[in-house]
């Protein structure tokens, strides 16, 4: 009796403390006080062109290297029959007082493509993050000078010439040789003179669906290492036109330290690239459980991510679905099999009438358990007098991991201005004022940008940056391991996730009420193992390959 009392205390003690804790973190939108003045021009005219429906991603990046975290948009254009409004690119610099400043010009970033989505990383390992941007068209490789510059050298690096309808794009060291290479998703094969006509009433012309077009083969660029690169599919065994890929996420699928990925394929079974030896990829979807919904069904994939949600050591699957379709939340069995755990969730029940676009894992109150944001918003602007239940405009999911497997949505407790309905595309997460907690911007189609700072009061945080010297010089591919009394997380520095977007090369372990890390363990690409012994918290420390802790900055007092 005793112990059932004792049971039901701590029970009790535990809804309460998880309900006071998801009351505390809210997001506040700062969006015209930080002079974020973005707007995505998607060309729509009323012809109901497909990539107009597609939206466009967004990225943190430290380009100058103060430390501080600025904004990147990627923007399309005007069709060519169309009249010409200025869109490029849009470059924010982190002005380190909570507001931003327009560098496109001044960047030499203000051009002007179709573009979609957006990939970081320092392909020549030279200590600036690169940029690369895809499009409907030609692609583009932005190097960044060192000097706040960049430079566009997609015509030297060898990647020119290649017109594909691209979205998501991910850097990733593949063979592990210490050079970045890159994967980018290709989604259909459309281009204005093979748009089709469709509808969905019968009277006017509605966007088609992908199973109107022929699907596409993913692209590898492999380094080689002299500023150029080279197509590597087909040697790797990637070329595969069946897919119809909207997401790329990394993730060691089988723990052999070699990098392995995931697609989300929209109306077509999603794939999943096991890396063998950096010489050849196999396809293990569909034995692996992660191919199709629990009906057998190939869904409308959009945004992924991959991570260890439930400090198994393992990464779990989220990817982003249609309407009427539910998110997938594929738990990692440990076995090399996932199960699709959303349709007896939350998770599931919750998102079964949303579109979802840009998703990932995150800790937002930063109690050590990855939580779950999903950006929302439908492609068609009447499906409201279709389906009476589905709405064109939608708020976000924020779903907060309860630490026993399960998850809660908190949407509606973050704010009214979080929980707004938008027409929502790409999303990613930074620390925008040092302070040690995650913020976020979302893109929205056609629409302007939403910058939403984190306002989470309690709960401490380590965050780590990498630099790798044997391995590439952003460390993406680690596993960083962090140890203290609640137990252990694990996290990978990755490129891509989410949907045409990609979050910051800063890695945040949320401490809850601990003010240390017992152990830090890295695992590099190179297969160098690094080990630190109690880390405090509060702290954004710079780990280099072999070498310790370089560098260590206090987080800003929280406002």
């Amino acid at each position: 009796m005793k112990k059932s009392i004792l049971r039901l205390t701590h029970l009790c003690f535990s809804l309460v403390c998880s309900i006071a804790l998801a009351q505390n973190g809210q997001f506040t939108n700062i969006t015209q006080s930080a002079g974020v003045h973005f707007v995505h021009n998607n060309g729509a005219t009323g012809k109901r062109y497909l990539p107009e429906t597609l939206g466009v991603g967004v990225a943190f990046i430290d380009y100058d290297n103060d430390g501080w975290q600025d904004i990147l948009f990627a923007n399309s254009q005007d069709w060519p029959d169309a009249p010409k409004r200025p869109a490029t690119l849009k470059l924010y610099h982190n002005n380190k007082n909570g507001t931003f400043t327009d560098v496109t010009q001044k960047a030499g970033l203000a051009i002007s493509m179709y573009g979609m989505g957006v990939a970081i990383g320092d392909y020549d390992n030279d200590g600036y993050d690169d940029v690369f941007v895809t499009a409907v068209g030609q692609s583009r490789l932005f190097h960044n000078n060192g000097n706040g510059t960049f430079t566009d050298v997609t015509q030297r690096a060898g990647i020119a010439g290649v017109q594909e309808f691209s979205t998501s794009a991910a850097w990733v060291d593949y063979d592990r040789d210490g050079k970045l290479d890159l994967i980018v998703a290709n989604y259909v094969q459309w281009s204005p003179k093979q748009d089709i006509y469709c509808s969905l009433d019968g009277k006017r012309k509605s966007y088609c669906t992908p199973e109107s077009y022929k699907g596409a083969s993913i692209r590898v660029w492999h380094n080689l290492g002299n500023g150029k690169f080279e197509d590597a599919t087909v040697k790797l065994g990637l070329l595969d036109m069946t897919s119809k890929t909207l997401g790329i996420a990394i993730l060691d699928y089988n723990h052999d330290g070699w990098p392995d990925f995931v697609l989300s394929n929209d109306t077509q079974p999603n794939k999943l690239y096991v890396n063998e030896s950096g010489k050849h990829f196999s396809e293990a979807a569909v034995t692996a459980g992660i191919a199709y919904s629990e009906e057998g069904l190939a869904r409308a994939g959009m945004g992924v991510d991959a991570a260890d949600y439930d400090r198994t050591g393992n990464s779990s699957i989220l990817i982003s679905n249609f309407s009427n379709q539910m998110l997938s939340l594929f738990h990692n069995e440990g076995h090399g099999l996932f199960v699709d755990v959303a349709p007896t969730s939350e998770v599931g029940r919750d998102s079964l009438l949303t579109l979802g676009f840009g998703c990932f894992f995150f800790d937002y109150d930063l109690d050590g358990w990855l939580d779950i944001f999903v950006a929302n918003g439908h492609i068609e602007d009447q499906i409201e007098n279709i389906q009476k239940r589905v709405r064109f405009a939608e708020p976000p999911h924020l779903f907060r991991n309860l630490g026993n497997g399960k998850f809660t949505e908190v949407t509606q407790r973050m704010g009214e201005e979080f929980a707004r309905s938008r027409v929502a595309r790409g999303a990613a997460y930074a620390d925008i004022d040092n302070d040690g907690d995650l913020d976020l911007v979302v893109t929205t189609n056609g629409g302007p940008a939403q910058l939403f700072r984190n306002d989470t009061k309690d709960n401490h945080s380590l965050r780590i940056k990498l630099e790798g010297t044997k391995s590439n010089r952003d460390g993406i591919g680690a596993i960083v391991r962090v140890q203290n009394a609640a137990g252990q997380q694990s996290l990978m520095m990755r490129s891509g996730s989410s949907y045409l977007s990609q979050s910051e090369l800063v890695l945040t372990f949320g401490l809850a009420n601990s003010t240390k890390a017992d152990r830090v363990e890295i695992e590099w690409p190179s297969g160098q193992r690094d080990t630190l012994q109690d880390v405090p918290a509060g702290d954004t420390i710079t780990v280099r390959e072999g070498a310790g802790i370089k560098s260590s900055q206090k987080f800003r007092p929280r406002s």
